[in-house]
C-alpha cells in the first residue's frame, strides 16, 4: 500500500503502508491505469541521460542483503511463473536472475563509487518507470513495521485481537490473490466486511494476539506486519496471512469529510490521538473501511509479497501487475529525516532498491512506497513520506 492539493499523511491498504491522501483534482492522475498493452517500465530513451549511479556505492551491505533476498524468490521454481514480462516479454526469469547476480558482484567487488559506475555503465542497459501519464513521474509514500505492546491471551487492558487467517479463505494457488469465501456449496462468494466480521462473530476463537486498543490493532493492519511487545519482553512477530478482499476506504478521509479533523491535521499521530481522546469513535468509524487483514506468526520478517524479508530503505512495494518482481531499482525523491532538533524535514534521497512488495492500494505505474523499517521513528517517517520522483530499473545488456 490511494487519491487528493496538499499531500498529507494517512492510512492506507492493508498488506502494505501508510500513505497519504491526494485531493481530486491533485495528484490524483498518478493513480490512474495505464493505457491497454503498456508495462510500467520502458527502456530508458538513448537521448536521455543516464542518472549518477555512482551513490549506490554506499551502503552496499544492506543492499547486498536485499539483492540476496531476491535471488532467494528467483530460486523457487514458482518464481518462473510471473515471467517474462514487459513491453515485448523481454524480461525473461533467466535475464532478472542474470542482473541481480551481476549486480551483486559489482558491488562486492568494485573498489569505489567511480568504479562502481564504470561497471554498471559497461554491463546494464537502464529502464524507467512510466509514471503517471507515462511521464515518468512517479509519486512515493512510505511503510514500515511498528511495535505494539501485546498479550497471548485477553485480560486487563489487553482488548483488542488480531486474528488468524480463517479456514474459508479462499486464495489464487499461483500469487495468494484472495478470491472470496469458499461456500459450504464448494463455490466462491465474496468474503465478510469488516463490520461483518466484527458484528457476526466469525473470527471467535481465531485470536492470535491482543493489543491494548483498537488504532494499534488498525495500524497492524495497514502496515501488514508488526512486533508485538509481551509484558515479559519477549517480540513475537505477526505477519500478512490475509484479507478480506475488500476495497479500502481511507478512515482519515471519513473523518476529514465528517468535520472531525481538519484537512491540514491529518497525520498518522492526529489520527492516534483522535481515538484516544474519542474511544467510542473506534467502534464506529473503523469498521467503515470494509478491508480487513489477518495475520500469522511471521519470526524473521517482515517479508513482502515475494515471501522474502523486506530491507529497510532498500526494499520497494510497486503494483507487480505492470512492475517487474524482484527487480534492481534507482530511486530518486526526497524522504523524511530528522533533524538535530528531532523534527522531521524533508531531504532529497538517491538510493539502489529491490522492488520486492506490493501495496493493496498500488495499482497504477505512478505508485511507489518505501519501506522505511522497524519501530517508531521508522513509522514516523513513513506517516510523512509524500514526494514525487523518479525509478530507473536496471537489467543486463546481454
Amino acid at each position: 500500500m490511494p487519491r487528493r492539493l496538499l499531500v498529507l499523511a494517512t492510512l492506507c491498504a492493508a498488506g502494505s503502508c501508510v500513505q497519504p491522501e491526494i485531493e481530486a483534482e491533485g495528484l490524483s492522475p498518478y493513480d490512474y491505469a495505464l493505457e491497454d498493452g503498456l508495462y510500467g517500465i520502458e527502456k530508458l530513451p538513448y537521448a536521455e541521460p543516464w542518472p549518477d549511479f555512482s551513490i549506490g556505492w554506499q551502503r552496499r551491505e544492506e543492499l547486498i542483503e536485499a539483492t540476496r533476498a531476491s535471488l532467494a524468490y528467483l530460486g523457487k521454481p514458482s518464481s518462473k511463473g510471473f515471467f517474462p514480462v514487459g513491453p515485448h516479454d523481454e524480461i525473461t526469469h533467466d535475464l532478472m536472475s542474470r542482473s541481480i547476480v551481476r549486480f551483486g558482484e559489482v558491488l562486492a567487488s568494485a573498489t569505489s563509487a567511480e568504479d562502481f559506475l564504470g561497471a554498471l555503465n559497461d554491463d546494464f542497459d537502464v529502464w524507467v518507470a512510466r509514471g503517471r501519464s507515462s511521464t515518468g513521474d512517479v509519486f512515493f509514500t512510505g511503510y514500515g513495521t511498528p511495535i505494539l505492546d501485546g498479550a497471548r491471551q485477553r485480560g486487563g487492558a489487553f482488548q483488542f485481537p488480531l486474528y488468524n487467517a480463517p479456514d474459508d479463505l479462499a486464495k489464487d494457488p499461483k500469487d495468494g490473490t484472495i478470491l472470496g469465501r469458499l461456500a459450504a456449496d464448494g463455490g466462491i462468494v465474496p468474503y465478510y466486511s469488516a463490520a461483518e466480521l466484527r458484528d457476526n462473530h466469525h473470527l471467535d476463537g481465531l485470536e492470535l494476539v491482543w493489543l491494548t486498543n483498537p488504532f494499534d490493532a488498525y495500524i497492524a493492519q495497514v502496515q501488514g506486519s508488526a512486533v508485538i511487545r509481551m509484558e515479559d519482553g519477549e517480540l513475537f512477530e505477526v505477519g500478512y496471512a490475509g484479507k478480506n478482499g475488500h476495497e479500502y476506504t481511507s478512515i482519515g478521509m471519513i473523518l476529514i469529510e465528517e468535520g472531525k479533523i481538519e484537512r491540514s491535521e491529518l497525520s498518522l499521530q492526529k489520527l492516534r490521538d483522535y481515538f484516544a481522546a474519542n474511544p467510542a469513535e473506534a467502534a464506529r468509524v473503523l469498521p467503515m473501511n470494509a478491508s480487513f487483514v489477518f495475520f500469522q506468526g511471521s519470526a524473521g520478517g517482515p517479508f513482502g509479497c515475494l515471501g522474502q524479508p523486506v530491507t529497510a530503505m532498500h526494499s520497494i512495494a510497486t503494483d507487480k501487475e505492470i512492475f517487474p518482481r524482484a527487480a534492481i531499482v534507482y530511486v530518486e525523491t526526497r524522504l523524511p529525516d530528522f533533524d538535530i532538533n528531532g523534527a522531521l524535514v524533508q531531504r532529497p534521497v538517491r538510493f539502489f532498491a529491490l522492488d520486492q512488495d506490493r501495496g493493496g492500494a498500488i495499482r497504477s505505474a505512478g505508485r511507489c512506497d518505501v519501506y522505511m523499517g522497524l519501530g517508531d521513528d521508522a513509522m514516523a517517517r513513513a506517516g510523512h513520506v509524500s514526494s514525487r520522483g523518479r525509478m530507473y530499473y536496471l537489467f543486463l545488456k546481454h
